[in-house]
C-alpha cells in the first residue's frame, strides 16, 4: 500500500524549542520523491509542488 511519508519534527519533545521556533521538516520528506502533493486544510484543498527550477509552489 502507498502510505504517505512519515514526518521527523524538530523540537517535539522539547518545551524550549517548541516555544521559541516551529516544527520543521525537511522538504524532501515531506514530498516522499513525489513532484507534487495535496493538502488538506478544512474544506479547501492546496496544491505543493516542486517546479522545473527546483522551487516550491503552493497553490489553491
Amino acid at each position: 500500500m502507498n502510505q504517505p511519508p512519515r514526518l521527523a519534527w524538530a523540537g517535539v519533545g522539547d518545551a524550549e524549542s517548541s516555544e521559541s521556533a516551529p516544527p520543521s521538516v525537511d522538504s524532501k520528506t515531506l514530498m516522499g520523491g513525489r513532484r507534487e502533493l495535496i493538502i488538506r486544510h478544512g474544506a479547501d484543498a492546496y496544491r505543493l509542488r516542486v517546479t522545473a527550477s527546483n522551487k516550491l509552489i503552493l497553490t489553491k
